[in-house]
C-alpha cells in the first residue's frame, strides 16, 4: 500500500507550512501529493507550485471540479501540469454538490453522472492528440453550423496516459468510476464498511467493462492525528467540526452525499439528528451529536502502533493509495503527523 497526502484547501491559514509539509512528504517517499479546489483557492495553480518546488512525489488534483471547467481546458490543464512537472500530474474530477455547482459557477446540478461520462471521454479524446470532435447530450464539439472546426491539442504530455480518478460517493458513481476511470478518490472510508459501501460498486463497475480491480488505485483520505492512545477521545473532538460540516452541511438536506455515506455506514438516526442540527444554526449541537465511533473509524488516531494496526485493516479492505491528511496546530505537529503515517506503513509491514 502507498502513501499520499492531501493538502486540502488553500487559503486556510496554513499555506507556509503546506509547501514544507509537501516537501518533507517528497523526502520521506510518499506516492502523490492532492489538493483541493471549492470556491477560494483553485488546485492547478497550487500543484503547479508545489510540483516545481518538490523533486519526486506526484501531485494530483482532488478535485478539479467539473461545473468550473469545459473538458477540453480540463485536458489543457493536464496536460500542461503533466509537461512541466516531468510527467507526475494525476488528474482527479468530481462534479462537486448542488450549493458550489449552481451558486457559484451557475451551472446546473443534473444528471451528474451522464454529465460525468461525458466529460471524462473528452478530455481523454482531447489528450491523445487527435482533432477533437463528440457528440454527447451535454456537449457537442465543433458546434454545428457555425465557424468552428475540430482542433487537437499543441501540447505534449510527458506520458501518453495521464492517470484519472474520479470523486466517487455513491453506488452508481462508484461503478461508473469503476468502469471509466484509473482509481476512485474517497472521503469518510471505514475499513469495517469499505467492502458495502465502495469496493462491491467499484467492482462491479470494472466488470462491466470487461475489466478486474487489477491496477486500479482505490485512493481515501483519512486525517491523521498522533497521541497516546489513551487520549484517543480528544483526538476525536478534533474532527468533529470537520465532519459534522460533510454530515450535516454539505449539498441540500435531500442531497449531501456525505449524509447518506454516514447512513450506509449504519448511522441513519444519528445522520439525520446531525443534519437537523446543523441545518438550523445549532453547529456545536451538530458536532456533540457525532458518534465517537463515526470518527474514529474513518480517521487515523493514537500512537503509531495503533496507526499501524488500522493500516493492515484498510490494506485488507482493497485500499491501493492512503492518502493522509496530517493534523496538527503547528507546523512541526504536522511533520510529526506526517512521519508517523510512513513509521507506521513499515511496522504495518506495507511499505
Amino acid at each position: 500500500m502507498r502513501l499520499g497526502i492531501n493538502l486540502g484547501y488553500w487559503g486556510a491559514g496554513m499555506d507556509g507550512d503546506n509547501l514544507a509539509v509537501a516537501q518533507e512528504a517528497d523526502r520521506l517517499g510518499y506516492d502523490v501529493c492532492w489538493a483541493a479546489e471549492a470556491y477560494g483557492s483553485d488546485a492547478p495553480t497550487v500543484l503547479a507550485w508545489v510540483a516545481a518546488r518538490t523533486e519526486r512525489i506526484d501531485v494530483g488534483s482532488a478535485i478539479l471540479q467539473i461545473p468550473a471547467r469545459q473538458p477540453a481546458m480540463t485536458a489543457m490543464t493536464a496536460a500542461t501540469l503533466d509537461s512541466l512537472s516531468g510527467g507526475r500530474f494525476r488528474l482527479g474530477l468530481g462534479v462537486s454538490g448542488p450549493q458550489v455547482s449552481e451558486g457559484w459557477y451557475g451551472v446546473k446540478f443534473d444528471k451528474p453522472l451522464a454529465r460525468t461520462r461525458e466529460y471524462v471521454e473528452i478530455v481523454r479524446r482531447a489528450m491523445t492528440r487527435e482533432r477533437l470532435s463528440f457528440e454527447g447530450e451535454h456537449w457537442t464539439l465543433p458546434l454545428p453550423g457555425g465557424p468552428g472546426k475540430a482542433l487537437k491539442l499543441t501540447v505534449h504530455p510527458e506520458r501518453e496516459h495521464i492517470p484519472l480518478y474520479i470523486a466517487a460517493i455513491g453506488p452508481k458513481n462508484l461503478e461508473q468510476t469503476g468502469e471509466i476511470a484509473d482509481g476512485a478518490l474517497l472521503i469518510f472510508p471505514s475499513a469495517d464498511h469499505l467492502e458495502d459501501t465502495a469496493i462491491r460498486h467499484i467492482r462491479a463497475g470494472r466488470e462491466k467493462a470487461g475489466k478486474t480491480m487489477e491496477g486500479f488505485d482505490v485512493c481515501p483520505t483519512l486525517p491523521l492525528a498522533l497521541g497516546a492512545d489513551s487520549d484517543v477521545s480528544a483526538l476525536a473532538d478534533m474532527f468533529r467540526p470537520y465532519t459534522a460540516l460533510y454530515v450535516g452541511g454539505m449539498g441540500s438536506r435531500k442531497q449531501n452525499f456525505y449524509n447518506q455515506l454516514a447512513q450506509r455506514m449504519g448511522y441513519e438516526k444519528e445522520a439525520a439528528e446531525i443534519q437537523d442540527k446543523y441545518l438550523s444554526g445549532d453547529k456545536t449541537g451538530a458536532a456533540a451529536a457525532i458518534p465517537q465511533q463515526l470518527i474514529d473509524s474513518t480517521t487515523l488516531l493514537g500512537s503509531v502502533e495503533r496507526i499501524a494496526d488500522r493500516m493492515r485493516a484498510y490494506a485488507a479492505a482493497g485500499v491501493t493509495t492512503l492518502t493522509l491528511a496530517p493534523a496538527g496546530f503547528t507546523l512541526d505537529e504536522r511533520i510529526a503527523a506526517l512521519r508517523a503515517g510512513t513509521e507506521a506503513l513499515e511496522r504495518a509491514g506495507l511499505a
